[in-house]
């Protein structure tokens, strides 16, 4: 059983104020009692009014407003925007909840990695699956279990409409989007992802083909663009003891957010940063990097990202 919380929250600035900031980030960072949503930045601000509202956040006037109010801040932007603010944020001793990926490139993201290490702030990385009970008991199974090869996917149809298809989720896709996850689970349960080929368009449906430390194979298939009735997150893993199958069809992914949310403010207590921190951020960057470019090679979707 989790022991209750006994110190101080941690006061979070949240910088965004798009469907994810309003949905996830403010609900789960004002739930407490282990964080406090101090106040909310955006480059609009009566969007910024919306989401600190319910909550009684203070509305910053500027980044720079925020980062006075906060000893950690949440992002909840676009890849590109989020590269340059959490360079300021770092700079400025603040820790770091990250979303996923760091960057809209590879440079970017290392531009991150380097200011949050050089100045010594906690990270973390929003990989919401990675918080999941379901998900580390897979894990958990997954490193005593011989894979020879492996077969993956996330779909979904987020980006046919609605709210979730963002411009940038539109401009860059799936690869950005979703790989990060896919590409996280397989490097832990396959094996370190040693090689990574693309095919495919990422706005549409990509294709990766991973080699894996000891030889292993796994293919993990991406789309924001197909109508499914819900996403759909599947890995499975094929050896010499049979099959091992994580599905995150039955699972409730609202309980991943308290886990989350404590495992943060713990480490900003501590000073250390967990395992799913900046350096786990830029590993993938590097890993999409790699299929981005192969991917790019026959579809003209190089240079996107």
């Amino acid at each position: 059983m989790t022991e209750p919380w006994t110190g101080d929250p941690v006061r979070v600035g949240l910088v965004g104020a798009g469907p994810w900031a309003r949905t996830m980030h403010a609900r789960m960072l004002a739930a407490g009692p282990e964080t406090a949503l101090t106040a909310v930045w955006a480059r609009r601000p009566e969007a910024a009014a919306e989401v600190a509202a319910p909550y009684g956040a203070a509305v910053a006037g500027s980044f720079d407003a925020l980062l006075g109010q906060c000893e950690a801040v949440a992002f909840a932007v676009p890849p590109a925007v989020q590269a340059g603010l959490a360079v300021r944020a770092a700079r400025a001793g603040k820790a770091l909840l990250l979303e996923k990926p760091l960057g809209p490139d590879l440079a970017s993201a290392r531009t991150v990695a380097d200011a949050a290490l050089a100045h010594g702030v906690v990270t973390q990385l929003v990989l919401t699956k990675r918080y999941h009970p379901e998900t580390r008991a897979f894990l958990a199974r997954a490193a005593e279990f011989t894979a020879t090869g492996a077969r993956s996917c996330y779909l979904h149809g987020a980006f046919l409409g609605g709210e979730q298809a963002t411009s940038w989720r539109l401009e860059h896709g799936a690869l950005l989007d979703l790989g990060p996850h896919l590409l996280d689970l397989l490097d832990l349960a396959v094996g370190p992802v040693v090689s990574v080929r693309g095919t495919g368009d990422p706005r549409r449906w990509i294709e990766l083909t991973c080699e894996h430390e000891g030889g292993s194979v796994s293919q993990a298939s991406l789309s924001g663009a197909v109508a499914l009735p819900r996403a759909r997150t599947r890995i499975e893993l094929f050896g010499p003891e049979g099959e091992l199958v994580y599905d995150t069809a039955e699972i409730d992914h609202d309980a991943c957010w308290p886990v989350l949310r404590r495992e943060f403010a713990a480490a900003v207590r501590a000073g250390r940063s967990p395992d799913i921190d900046v350096r786990r951020g830029l590993r993938l960057q590097e890993l999409l990097e790699r299929a981005l470019v192969r991917a790019g090679a026959g579809t003209g979707a190089g240079g996107q990202g």
